[in-house]
């Protein structure tokens, strides 16, 4: 089931959840609606499952535009952040309650039904809690056969909101491949809704990430990840450094006096420029006088303060001040603050102590000139 969304808006009293948003979404894909909360994700969402209704704009399933359908003939099944288990029910009668509940002429028969509870609860692997009560069940499995209560009914469609924002790191984790995998094996057509970014991009065939109700970026986990279309994908992805000053034929004058190479500069004279860079992409050397020029006498990297080391696991992570502001790590702005992340060995062979004077020299930086980045 493939499915078309056209020019859709929707607006709930002042505010516009959603402008203008039109995506196309294949048959047996596995998408991710990634974006901070209230950027219309979730309002998207219930407009494909007919929970709302667009104030503009079409839906359409397998070209057929099913933007009036009740959500009850549309054909998708549901998952929700809180497993919405009915309590009073067994493990397979919550399994069974849409196939039981089904018009009588297209209602299978117990035996029927019995064979497709018990077949759906071995493929999410709890075939053996059937006679159990939800209250019995962890989290992770309360979220498992809520979803394979989604699939009873074969749904042409797999919607699920935040379905594992209820559970702890692990069980997330844990969840993220299992989805995966039984997507795998289905292959129905999946839209999920999350603010996780690493979900996002763990899970999902392509990633569409909205930001106050507009798509800003569409693609693949890497090509996302990689290629960040705007300032706002390349924050929301990850930790991330600021440098800002201006750009000129080519090259970034930072305002700390380094420069940078920039293709995105090209053309550029004299533009207000944002240069983002990954805290795994700092090199980081101890400082030396001199060291920090280049053979023009021109800063080559920041001079720094190590403010605070947090070593956790493979990595360090670095919390830096640049040279002559005084604040402590507590009382800096967070974007005073720059975050570089090395291996913990090299943390550890380096012998770093907090208040040492560092180099750090970007290996690599996005820059958007001020157009881009919508100063």
């Amino acid at each position: 089931m493939s499915i078309e969304i056209r020019n859709v808006s929707k607006q709930f009293g002042d505010f516009q959840a959603l402008r203008d948003v039109s995506l196309d979404i294949q048959s047996g894909e596995l998408i991710a609606l990634l974006g901070p909360s209230g950027c219309g994700k979730t309002t998207l969402l219930r407009i494909i499952a007919g929970l709302e209704t667009p104030d503009v704009g079409s839906i359409h399933f397998s070209g057929e535009d099913t933007t009036d359908v009740h959500v009850r003939e549309r054909g998708v099944g549901f998952v929700f952040q809180h497993y919405a288990l009915f309590r009073h029910m067994t493990v397979f009668d919550n399994v069974a309650f849409g196939l039981r509940m089904k018009p009588r002429k297209e209602r299978p028969s117990e035996a029927q039904i019995k064979e497709k509870v018990m077949s759906l609860l071995k493929l999410v692997q709890l075939d053996w809690i059937a006679d159990r009560y939800p209250s019995q069940l962890s989290g992770g499995q309360r979220q498992r056969i809520a979803l394979a209560r989604a699939l009873a009914v074969e749904p042409k469609v797999l919607l699920l909101d935040e379905p594992f924002g209820a559970l702890d790191a692990k069980v997330r984790k844990e969840l993220r491949r299992w989805l995966r995998r039984l997507h795998d094996e289905l292959h129905v057509t999946s839209i999920f809704v999350t603010h996780d970014q690493e979900e996002a991009l763990e899970v999902a065939d392509r990633v569409v990430v909205i930001n106050q109700g507009r798509i800003e970026q569409q693609g693949t986990p890497q090509q996302v990840w990689d290629n960040p279309a705007s300032p706002f994908v390349y924050g929301f992805l990850g930790d991330v450094n600021l440098f800002k000053g201006r750009a000129n034929d080519g090259r970034v004058y930072l305002d700390d006096g380094m420069q940078l190479e920039s293709p995105e500069a090209q053309h550029a004279d004299d533009a207000r420029a944002f240069a983002y860079v990954r805290p795994h992409d700092l090199d980081v050397e101890r400082y030396s006088p001199g060291q920090a020029l280049d053979a023009h006498g021109r800063p080559r990297g920041i001079v720094v303060q190590l403010a605070r080391a947090i070593v956790v696991g493979p990595i360090a992570r670095l919390e830096l001040i640049p040279e002559g502001d005084t604040q402590s790590a507590d009382n800096a702005p967070s974007d005073a603050l720059i975050e570089a992340q090395i291996p913990a060995q090299q943390f550890h062979e380096m012998g770093l102590r907090e208040g040492e004077t560092l180099v750090v020299t970007p290996r690599r930086a996005k820059v958007f000139l001020d157009e881009a980045a919508g100063i």
